[in-house]
């Protein structure tokens, strides 16, 4: 079992103060208030207050760092290594809204554009995933590795789809019927950054999704990363943080679904 480092520390404590809301207020998801940000996309008064809960938390164990979440502006810090938190207070709100208990908290902390130090939280099974750059990732502290498989045909990926207003869904039928062709199956969970730690953790082998935000993906990819999988584009570039897609898996399959996916856009 491993120890958590200061900065860990910190980064958990706030994402399990914050989930205390996000758990109450989904025991009374038929009560909450919610407004509509877009077609199918909503913001509910659980993420505003989970989301103030992070400021209020982070902020106040290093008043020096920048924020950029996903509910409200981007505040510039002071710090000289020009370190900001990344945070999604509650990644999954289409889930939360609909009364299913797949959801997260999302923190990773970035430093001069390298993202060093992760954590995402899912409150309702009590697991938290955590990282730092150069010190591996763990569930629950406990020390976790991407999968071993390497043929895609006993491979689960995961997958986020487009909806409502959203995204470009020819293209990612296609993208459907070629993994779901070649692999074991796909699942579409709902979060991002859950879907991210689950890869890291062995769980999915792969995942794959377009026009992800960085409050989605930042502590998901170092995750992935300190598990010992590879993150680059769907097309199997370099991947960056504001970048139009994502590929995640372990080094093993990423060739194979770098293809498969690529021969899915060709046909």
């Amino acid at each position: 079992m491993a120890s958590r480092s200061p900065l860990i520390t910190v980064m958990t404590r706030a994402a399990i103060k914050a989930s205390r809301g996000l758990k109450r207020d989904f025991g009374e998801v038929e009560n909450l208030q919610v407004s509509r940000k877009g077609p199918a996309d909503f913001v509910s008064t659980a993420d505003l207050k989970a989301d103030k809960t992070l400021r209020e938390e982070l902020g106040n164990a290093r008043p020096e760092y920048g924020f950029l979440t996903e509910e409200g502006a981007e505040v510039k810090g002071t710090d000289e290594h020009g370190r900001r938190w990344i945070v999604d207070p509650l990644d999954g709100t289409t889930n939360f809204l609909h009364g299913l208990p797949h959801f997260a908290v999302s923190i990773a902390l970035e430093e001069r554009g390298e993202l060093v130090a992760a954590v995402v939280y899912d409150p309702i099974k009590d697991e938290m995933f955590t990282a730092e750059k150069g010190a591996g990732a763990f569930l629950n502290d406990r020390r976790i590795r991407v999968s071993g498989r390497s043929a895609l045909n006993s491979a689960l990926i995961g997958t986020g789809a487009p909806f409502l207003g959203h995204g470009d869904r020819p293209i990612f039928l296609k993208e459907v019927d070629a993994i779901t062709a070649s692999t074991a199956g796909i699942r579409r969970m709902g979060s991002a950054a859950l879907d991210l730690a689950y890869v890291a953790a062995g769980r999915f082998d792969g995942f794959w999704e377009r026009e992800l935000s960085p409050w989605d993906i930042a502590a998901g990819v170092l995750l992935v990363r300190e598990s010992g999988g590879q993150v680059t584009t769907i097309k199997g570039t370099a991947f960056k943080l504001d970048g139009d897609s994502i590929l995640a898996a372990n080094l093993e399959l990423h060739p194979s679904l770098v293809k498969a996916l690529r021969a899915a856009r060709d046909s």
